[in-house]
């Protein structure tokens, strides 16, 4: 996460450039919803769908308080906040202060008590080394043990809770075996954790930033604010929701409910919590009614949950604009597999651009590198600098501290290791010298994401990787649930949520795989399909959701294993054989516009089929498709 204190000039710039172009024309009309929130009084919550001008709408309601009122605006994030200051500037309302919780909490908390800071949180080794953990005889059992302390202290700390001891962090731990390891060793666990907060409190160890919050919450403090305006609700933490709804000030929330995606990191959905009058923002001015069918359309999917989505959304966009393209991913994992297959695919591509920078995407949040883990697969392990990996004998034994843990990051670190081997730092290269930093990102031809990265984002066109949950999951989980026991709701709402945030950050169009299109949803010029029924077994498709490791696993063996056509062979050999003289057959041709309908470039074609690439363009030309055709 980002924070307020935190400087940085060439985010600063790149937020001043997109204020300045959201601006431009803006507040010239508001809709009855909008002109229904400026005209009323007491504590409201606001659901506002995505690209429906909701920081437009909170900051014409600031400008219509009364003259000389106090007013907090809490921002998600860093971005957020640099955005906000400089449009509530910009309409000259200096009576607004904006602030993150973090950077709030942190003023108030940390020079008081003379607290040291920890930037990026514990990592699992430097935890057992601090508490001086024992294991019980399994291997590895205190780093196993680190790593839920560390996660303990972050679900403690995010809740509204006074104690430890008022919380289970077992009912938080999905996976089965991860489950068993900690319910045997609870009271350790737990004990363990109130030490770790007990030394940050006494100021032997530096503190992190969860810690401050959770510590500014237990102040119970009071704010000097008329008004405070709480944005992206939805993924707040139950901590900052208890110090928001304690306030004597006139509260407004506002957030939309579906694009909650932030349950691993303990945030509840406090737009649903506060009990305000509900007031709604329904009409998009991002993209057209296709593409908000669309997400109405997957939010229909909940109903297999049990729940009645009753989200409206109205497109007011055009859907005409063409320039910015991205590739939206649920997993790390399935981004790097795909921007590997794009640039291989595509070597006349010159620039790209990763959401976060491509080196988040190959650091897990615990300070492991892919290079550690692709050290240890191979044995090399005087290349090994993370002390977590150092301690591992061999990849099966890593293998089995992630199952224990439930360590998704580290997860899908094997299987890109196991994917690619010895070809990861090759790809990688190619990936980093392609990349553009932020001061060049508009030269990026395509840019590459996970869902949480873009979050705030809009690109005008996108299509989505093969990664995210599909209504026939959630039909079998269902089933499933039916015979095996209770269905694990909060998570695999979240994993739609998170399908529904991926597709409304287009302007104009998305391409996206047909297992993802809801049922019976009508042909479109704004929706385009690939057909993955080459490729995969539709009914099975992958799901990640709920970021299973062993479901990561599954999917890369029946990936490796199926006899897929068109499969890409990434070391560059592709066919070996050569059919320049052959007639194209019907079934050639139409797994010639698969293909190039799934962005496989000519030089690509050429390889896979064994012929010139004049002979491909020739080929798709007769076809109908000139190339560049999308």
């Amino acid at each position: 996460m980002l924070y307020a204190y935190e400087e940085n000039e060439d985010i600063a710039a790149m937020v001043r450039s997109k204020v300045e172009e959201r601006t431009e024309g803006t507040y010239l009309s508001l809709t009855p919803e909008q002109t229904a929130i400026l005209q009323s009084t007491g504590d409201i919550r606001i659901n506002a769908v995505a690209g429906s001008g909701k920081t437009t709408t909170i900051i014409e309601y600031a400008r219509t308080r009364p003259v000389g009122s106090r007013i907090l605006y809490l921002a998600f994030n860093r971005s957020v906040k640099m955005e906000a200051e400089l449009r509530f500037a910009a309409r000259d309302l200096h009576n607004v202060k904006v602030e993150t919780a973090h950077s709030l909490a942190y003023k108030r908390v940390v020079p008081l008590h003379g607290y040291r800071l920890r930037s990026q949180g514990y990592k699992t080794h430097e935890i057992a080394a601090l508490l001086g953990l024992q294991g019980n005889g399994e291997k590895h059992a205190e780093y196993i043990i680190a790593n839920h302390i560390n996660k303990f202290l972050s679900y403690f700390c995010n809740s509204d809770k006074e104690k430890v001891q008022d919380l289970d962090y077992s009912e938080t731990v999905t996976d089965a075996k991860a489950r068993a390891f900690v319910k045997a060793c609870y009271p350790y666990l737990e004990h363990q954790t109130r030490q770790l907060l007990a030394r940050m409190d006494r100021g032997e160890i530096e503190i992190t930033h969860d810690f401050y919050l959770k510590k500014f919450q237990l102040q119970n403090p009071v704010l000097p604010f008329d008004y405070i305006l709480f944005d992206e609700g939805q993924d707040a933490s139950a901590a900052m929701l208890d110090v928001f709804l304690k306030q004597k000030a006139t509260k407004v929330i506002v957030g939309d409910t579906h694009q909650q995606i932030y349950g691993w990191r303990y945030a509840v959905n406090s737009l649903e919590k506060a009990p305000f009058t509900t007031y709604h923002l329904s009409t998009s001015f991002r993209f057209s009614q296709d593409i908000a069918d669309l997400a109405m359309g997957v939010l229909q999917w909940k109903n297999h949950l049990g729940e009645q989505p009753s989200a409206t959304i109205v497109g007011g966009g055009n859907g005409t604009k063409k320039g910015s393209k991205a590739t939206i991913a649920r997993t790390n994992l399935g981004l790097l597999l795909r921007a590997i297959t794009f640039v291989t695919e595509h070597p006349e591509v010159k620039y790209i651009y990763f959401e976060g920078n491509i080196h988040s995407y190959t650091y897990a949040d615990d300070g492991t590198s892919l290079y550690d883990v692709l050290n240890l697969y191979n044995g090399q392990r005087t290349g090994i600098r993370d002390p977590l990996v150092q301690q591992m004998k061999d990849i099966d034994e890593l293998e089995d501290y992630i199952e224990k843990t439930g360590d998704v990051q580290l997860g899908m670190m094997v299987e890109i290791v196991k994917e690619y081997g010895a070809r990861i730092p090759a790809l990688i290269k190619v990936l980093k010298e392609k990349h553009v930093d932020d001061a060049d990102r508009s030269k990026a031809e395509m840019v590459f994401s996970t869902v949480h990265r873009c979050k705030g984002m809009e690109y005008d066109a996108i299509q989505l990787v093969n990664d995210f949950v599909t209504e026939a999951t959630l039909e079998r989980q269902k089933e499933e649930a039916k015979k095996e026991g209770e269905l694990q709701l909060a998570k695999w709402n979240e994993e739609i949520n998170l399908l529904y945030v991926a597709l409304t950050r287009t302007r104009s169009t998305v391409r996206l795989p047909d297992v993802l299109l809801p049922k019976n949803f009508p042909p479109s010029p704004m929706v385009q399909l690939v057909d993955t029924k080459k490729t995969e077994d539709k009914k099975d498709p992958y799901s990640p959701a709920g970021n299973s490791y062993l479901t990561q696993r599954a999917y890369l063996k029946n990936r490796t294993t199926k006899s897929t056509t068109g499969a890409k062979d990434f070391s560059g050999s592709g066919r070996q054989f050569s059919e320049a003289h052959q007639p194209w057959t019907p079934e050639l041709e139409q797994e010639l516009v698969d293909l190039y309908q799934q962005d496989m470039g000519v030089w690509a074609l050429s390889k896979h089929f064994g012929r010139k690439p004049g002979a491909i363009l020739a080929r798709l030309k007769k076809l109908g498709i000139s190339y560049g055709d999308s």
